[in-house]
């Protein structure tokens, strides 16, 4: 849904039009932060939205039953009766039926996940530009039972409310490393212009099973969206061109792991994540594409037809993990990954809310805050600039072991990517080199549900100074 604060709860105010009146997001935001993380007081909050156009004719209970399953069917019918939920500022009851145009609120006692306390890391300022290290399991924007616990609120909240940043790339919630914050709309715009023209390069650095292949290893293969309504991507021959260069870093036998350099040659959803699944090396702790439950004991390594593990098992199981009905890839990736931590990472504690009687749940534990891939550089290709992040600790030697706790330049990764120059570097259906295919995996143990985007590299909130508005 959309999102604005309300400035009544009453069950008998009824507004003259249908026109919620906000009252300011609570400054300064109550955060604090207890055992490594860090909490949001619980606050009171209106969810807005217009009537969907697969809502029209349906009653309002029906809708809220099968779109929004965090909480039960008589919660919503008490809601709806008390006013908590109401259309077009008046309340109505559970059966009244929803029409084009109606606008659907709903009041509610917000209790915000907890987030990571690790700081928001700058790796650069300007007059411009912020460059920052992202900590993991921290969503960029608001969104879901997100909203302060949030990049854009945290800062808003540590540099004062005249500050609005405008993100130029962004990494999914469990990806960590360097993102681009603008301070004005004209910043954003003209390095959004350049990483669209491709005249800006970036790093990513990969935990990954098994030990992989030694020199740089490209890989070709084109990646197609097999779920839209669950973001799901697979190598497939008719998908979309996409090209990442890899290089081992380290191997590390006794935990059977190896850390791996990534460069993106094109942007395509998951790619790094599915390349390496295709490889035979997942991310050690992703919870799509290393998950045996949803592709089985291959993991789909070299599988681009699709004959170990069909496209229709694979979006089965992963449904049968999160939401079942959805509509809007975006909007209910966080609902399914929700949904998930409910279940899996933040199990009920027994006690209830004392004011809303909502359930809490434990805390989330470190390993469902991040996932092992990291942004870990970004520099234009004339030279001009070059920011580059710290190793995250995953990527580092394990205790008693010695290894690399830096990394070079992109040099190597940069003239592997040109092998070839005289192919079309968008032409579709190159194969990985055998080598690269047959690379042996450990088995993975199985992991959780779904993710989200790796990185979308132009918000399309941008104009709205980085407000993201909900379902």
């Amino acid at each position: 849904m959309d999102s604005s604060p309300s400035s009544s709860r009453g069950p008998e105010a009824e507004a003259p039009r249908p026109v919620i009146m906000p009252m300011g997001t609570p400054w300064p935001p109550s955060y604090y932060i207890e055992d490594g993380l860090r909490r949001v007081e619980p606050y009171h909050w209106t969810y807005n939205t217009y009537c969907k156009e697969r809502w029209r004719g349906r009653t309002l209970i029906e809708v809220f039953e099968s779109e929004f399953r965090d909480r039960t069917t008589e919660y919503y019918r008490t809601a709806m009766e008390s006013g908590q939920i109401f259309i077009n500022g008046k309340r109505v009851g559970p059966e009244h039926v929803l029409r084009n145009g109606d606008l659907v609120s709903h009041t509610l006692h917000r209790h915000e996940p907890p987030v990571t306390a690790e700081p928001i890391g700058i790796v650069h300022e300007d007059d411009d530009m912020i460059v920052i290290n992202k900590p993991s399991g921290v969503p960029v924007h608001p969104a879901g039972r997100y909203k302060l616990n949030t990049v854009i609120e945290i800062l808003k909240s540590e540099r004062g409310p005249g500050f609005m940043p405008y993100p130029c790339n962004r990494l999914d919630r469990l990806t960590s490393g360097v993102m681009f914050v603008a301070k004005s709309v004209h910043a954003a715009e003209a390095l959004t212009r350049k990483i669209k023209q491709r005249t800006v390069r970036k790093e990513y650095i990969a935990r990954v099973m098994g030990e992989f292949p030694d020199g740089e290893v490209v890989c070709d293969q084109p990646i197609l969206q097999i779920s839209p309504k669950l973001g799901l991507n697979r190598v497939r021959a008719d998908g979309k061109t996409a090209r990442t260069v890899f290089k081992k870093l380290a191997y590390y036998p006794a935990p059977g792991y190896s850390v791996v350099r990534c460069l993106p040659v094109t942007g395509r959803t998951h790619q790094i994540r599915v390349h390496l699944q295709y490889l035979g090396h997942p991310i050690q702790n992703d919870p799509i594409y290393a998950n045996q439950r949803v592709w089985g004991l291959e993991l789909g390594r070299a599988d681009a037809e699709g004959t170990a593990t069909t496209d229709e098992d694979v979006i089965s199981r992963l449904s049968r993990m999160g939401k079942q009905e959805v509509a809007q890839a975006v909007v209910y990736y966080d609902e399914m990954v929700d949904q998930y931590e409910k279940r899996r990472a933040e199990k009920m504690t027994g006690e209830l809310c004392g004011e809303c009687e909502t359930p809490l749940y434990s805390d989330p534990g470190a390993h469902e805050l991040s996932l092992w891939l990291h942004s870990l550089r970004y520099e234009d290709v004339e030279g001009s600039w070059s920011y580059v992040s710290q190793l995250p600790a995953w990527a580092l030697p394990p205790e008693g072991v010695e290894g690399p706790t830096t990394v070079g330049g992109m040099q190597e990764l940069v003239e592997a990517a040109r092998e070839d120059e005289g192919e079309d570097p968008d032409m579709a259906g190159k194969q990985a080199r055998p080598a690269e295919v047959a690379a042996r995996t450990e088995a993975a143990k199985p992991a959780g549900a779904v993710g989200e985007e790796e990185e979308e590299e132009v918000p399309q909130q941008l104009e709205r100074g980085g407000e993201t508005r909900e379902v």
